[in-house]
């Protein structure tokens, strides 16, 4: 049976966390002394007010959360935040932004997209500029996960939460007994890995504040900067190099650098098919790029053509969307293929994005037991990863998520071209925020914010079912779930 009355307290509680995000901005704006730390003081009373009116209503209720209850509560809080989290952003006189602009520029920071429709962002407050850049930090990992590690106090079990909340198809692995201590254990490397990279950045030449703003949003995989011209401002190969190490680490599994952490060996890396697969997959893509930008004339020297072609292999193929030009402008099939390369995405238990490299492997696997089978009808043959059988229920789970992937895909492309969007737009915008990579092609290759409001609400929600990869968002949908 559904607990409501549970759930919303826990609600009441999580958004009441969530209020305490707007101080470090409105701090921000106080040491620049800028007007912006007034909105964030706002926006923090308004959120703490109703986190703990929701508590209040129903703080006594107790009970142990089931499956369906974790569901619910994840959905929930993301719209939630989504709506809560653009308060600052309609508030901002600096902006002008409508709402639909706001909640679809905080959706895209929770959700760690990266899709902007803010243009101007040199000229903006610096606190705005800081709370985008940690909108995309705490969608990382996830805040539910974070609620988890901190909050173990709240007499509730958060087994349900976390295996809503993590991203891939093998959500049980566990690195500690407790699902706190292994969410714990999780943020562990999160926080090493951005202060890993805030320092890299910094001693690569960007200033403190910007050096942080980065690194919130290198680990996330989001891509949001604190400039239009995204990594190109800085004109830099060495931070452009440090974006690329610490892109392609977010991409990794982060149960994996816990390993390797724990264990001060690599072989945890090496032994890993799904690591292989995505090192592969981003060196293939960065080689056809540098190989065409050369053939194509797009770049004067091969120095260009290698920083050029690498970054947005990885940037794209991570699903981290930062730029240093305008790829979406290059001749041919180029900017089409690392839109194609964003749907492999990042792997599993990481803060990538896309369909996750663990799904495309088993993928190819089983295609290739069918093959086998049609040539030895009458075998057993076993799909294995890292030397282990999978079982049929995972295979199954995966063709499940692809069937699913393609017909949302497909009804949302519809949906944009039938509000007036071009095929290369409505594509390529559908591909960017379901995939959590946020630029695009056509319209939406700089930023989005010429197309039409009832498409950016189409991909608001296509940004939602991206971060919780669909089944958590459609399980809701499904009758089912209701019945008792």
């Amino acid at each position: 049976m559904f607990q409501l009355a549970t759930t919303l307290r826990l609600l009441g509680i999580l958004v009441t966390l969530f209020s305490l995000t707007m101080l470090p901005p409105a701090l921000i704006g106080w040491i620049y002394d800028e007007s912006s730390r007034w909105v964030f003081l706002q926006a923090f009373a308004i959120l703490m007010g109703t986190g703990l009116l929701i508590w209040a209503a129903f703080f006594r209720s107790r009970g142990d959360l089931q499956v369906r209850d974790g569901f619910v509560v994840v959905v929930m809080f993301w719209l939630v935040l989504g709506i809560f989290g653009a308060l600052p952003l309609y508030l901002d006189p600096m902006l002008h932004i409508s709402v639909t602009d706001a909640v679809f520029e905080s959706m895209s920071g929770l959700t760690t997209t990266g899709a902007t429709v803010i243009v101007g962002l040199d000229d903006l407050p610096r606190a705005v500029l800081w709370y985008r850049q940690q909108l995309q930090w705490l969608g990382g990992m996830g805040i539910i996960v974070l609620a988890v590690a901190i909050l173990p106090l709240l007499g509730i079990g958060g087994m349900q939460l976390f295996r809503a909340e993590m991203p891939g198809p093998m959500k049980d692995t566990k690195l500690a007994p407790r699902i706190a201590e292994t969410a714990r254990n999780l943020w562990f490397v999160y926080v090493g890995l951005t202060v890993a990279c805030a320092m890299a950045y910094w001693g690569a030449g960007m200033e403190v504040f910007d050096a942080i703003a980065h690194s919130f949003t290198t680990v996330a995989i989001g891509g949001f900067s604190t400039y239009d011209a995204s990594i190109g401002h800085f004109d830099s190969t060495m931070i452009e190099s440090v974006a690329v190490v610490f892109m392609l680490l977010g991409g990794m599994n982060f149960a994996l650098h816990f390993l390797v952490f724990r264990r001060a060996s690599f072989a945890p890396y090496r032994r890993d098919e799904e690591v292989r697969l995505y090192l592969v997959l981003l060196g293939a893509g960065s080689a056809i790029g540098v190989a065409y930008l050369l053939y194509a004339g797009v770049t004067g020297t091969i120095t260009e053509a290698l920083r050029w072609g690498i970054f947005h292999a990885v940037s794209i193929g991570t699903t981290t969307g930062y730029s240093t030009t305008d790829f979406h402008l290059w001749p041919g099939f180029l900017p089409l293929m690392l839109v194609f390369l964003s749907f492999v995405g990042g792997c599993t238990a990481s803060t990538g994005g896309g369909m996750k490299v663990i799904r495309v492997l088993l993928l190819g696997k089983q295609g290739l037991r069918e093959i086998q089978r049609l040539i030895h009808p009458h075998a057993h043959i076993a799909v294995k990863v890292n030397e282990k059988v999978m079982p049929n229920r995972v295979v199954e789970a995966v063709w499940g998520f692809m069937a699913a992937y393609i017909l949302v895909f497909a009804v949302m492309v519809l949906l944009l071209m039938a509000s007036g969007l071009d095929q290369v737009t409505s594509f390529s915008a559908v591909a960017g925020t379901l995939n959590n990579l946020g630029p695009g092609l056509g319209d939406v290759g700089s930023n989005y914010s010429s197309i039409n409001d009832f498409s950016k609400w189409v991909l608001v929600v296509a940004m939602l079912l991206g971060r919780l990869e669909i089944f958590t968002v459609l399980v809701l949908l499904s009758p089912a779930f209701w019945r008792r």
